[in-house]
């Protein structure tokens, strides 16, 4: 399918820069994936279904968005939907390495796989879930860097984990 990309990521938590990119990407193809990955590298905060739970609330709002959890190699992921194109955000020279890494990885293990890389809004080129995470951790304010609703979830989380009830 030509018209069809998926945006893959952890989104945790979904940001504005992911906001921005989801919705700009919605006005290039015809359907976007979504999809969540079950089990990054990095260490979470949100579960994989909390944070597909926030996709898809975001993704209501937006056309032709579908949202999906994702496990395992994401080029086996892609094949078993038949799409050919990744979406991937870029905030800063920084992160372009390692998505170029990725992309040329991605295109080793299956050469019909395309990655579009779409830089984020100026305003957002500093913001990463790693980022908010840490922040919201240590009591700061993160309504500026995610939408109201997944601010929420966010404060609940963050209230749930000081408790000692933080489930991952």
């Amino acid at each position: 399918m030509k018209d069809l990309a998926i945006y893959p990521g952890t989104f945790d938590p979904l940001t504005l820069g992911h906001v921005d990119l989801i919705r700009r990407a919605a006005r290039l193809f015809g359907r976007i994936i979504i999809a969540v990955s079950a089990k990054p590298r990095k260490k979470n905060l949100f579960t994989a279904r909390e944070r597909l739970v926030m996709v898809r609330q975001l993704c209501a709002q937006i056309p032709k968005v579908e949202t999906e959890v994702f496990d395992g190699l994401l080029v086996n992921y892609i094949h078993s939907k038949g799409v050919h194109v990744i979406i991937r955000g870029l905030r800063a020279f920084s992160d372009f390495e390692y998505e170029f890494q990725m992309a040329l990885t991605n295109r080793q293990m299956s050469p019909d796989i395309e990655t579009l890389f779409m830089m984020t809004k100026e305003s957002y080129s500093f913001l990463s879930s790693s980022m908010v995470r840490e922040i919201a951790l240590l009591g700061g304010d993160t309504s500026k860097f995610v939408p109201d609703f997944v601010q929420k979830k966010l404060n609940h989380k963050i209230k749930q984990c000081t408790s000692g009830k933080c489930s991952k």
